[in-house]
């Protein structure tokens, strides 16, 4: 069907866009566009032209035949350079070198802060990571870490994590451990090395503080049943990526801005 075709291709262009840390006001100036023309491509609600193909195929550095493949699956990749110029040749979510010393670094700092209590496994740092992130994009509107999460069974899930943390067992700033919490089976990570803050700003600091006093506490059933009842959660179907723009549809539970009466009455 057309309708499922243009939602297929507006949810890549979410992966694509939050991968690359645009809101979808930068996206939509890159594109010249409205902001509400760009999130109706992205619901799948208004059909994208071949020149807007053409103009996130430059953007996004991704050739359009590719972009357009709704077979292909996207594939996380790690760059070691910032500096290529030719057109992808397949459709993957590739980590700036920036966005991985700053995902490297979160980690590092988390695990050096509370990876040492039992609760803490690798389930446990995906929310974690999850809140950090949209709890910041809700309060200051740009992404933090900026990692793509799928919603699985379990709760948020950062695509990313997985070949982030290997390259950091092959530096040997990090070490896995399997082990058990209680009766269930756990894998934690434990850190090597300090993190290097120098690259993290202070409101960043206080937003991953926040986090941790708040949730760090929590087991891997509590904290998943938690992100459950979060609107970007819940917002987003299976295994499907989770849109950084839902964090504005969250009930004042789970909300980190302070809005005022005139902002929740109207005018």
């Amino acid at each position: 069907m057309v309708n499922s075709f243009y939602k297929k291709i507006g949810k890549r262009i979410k992966v694509l866009r939050d991968q690359a840390g645009y809101s979808q006001e930068r996206l939509a100036g890159l594109l010249k566009m409205s902001r509400v023309s760009l999130s109706q491509i992205e619901n799948g609600s208004r059909k994208i032209s071949a020149d807007e193909i053409a103009k996130l195929s430059k953007v996004f550095n991704v050739a359009s035949d590719i972009l357009l493949d709704l077979k292909k699956d996207i594939k996380v990749v790690l760059e070691k350079s910032n500096k290529s110029t030719k057109p992808k040749s397949d459709l993957r979510i590739n980590v700036p070198q920036k966005n991985l010393t700053k995902f490297k670094e979160v980690m590092l700092y988390i695990l050096n802060e509370v990876g040492s209590k039992p609760n803490i496994g690798e389930s446990v740092l995906y929310k974690l990571l999850y809140f950090i992130d949209f709890n910041y994009y809700e309060m200051y509107e740009e992404q933090l870490i900026g990692a793509t999460y799928i919603k699985n069974n379990y709760g948020p899930t950062p695509k990313e994590f997985i070949v982030v943390v290997e390259e950091m067992q092959d530096l040997e700033e990090i070490v896995k451990v399997e082990d058990k919490y209680f009766q269930y089976p756990q894998r934690k990570y434990l850190p090597l090395r300090p993190p290097d803050l120098s690259g993290l700003r202070a409101n960043e600091l206080k937003m991953i503080d926040e986090v941790l006093e708040k949730l760090s506490d929590m087991n891997a059933s509590q904290i998943s049943e938690y992100s459950h009842k979060d609107a970007p959660w819940l917002t987003t179907d299976d295994g499907e990526i989770i849109d950084y723009e839902s964090v504005f549809y969250r009930t004042p539970e789970y909300s980190v801005r302070a809005y005022s009466e005139e902002d929740i009455q109207g005018d």
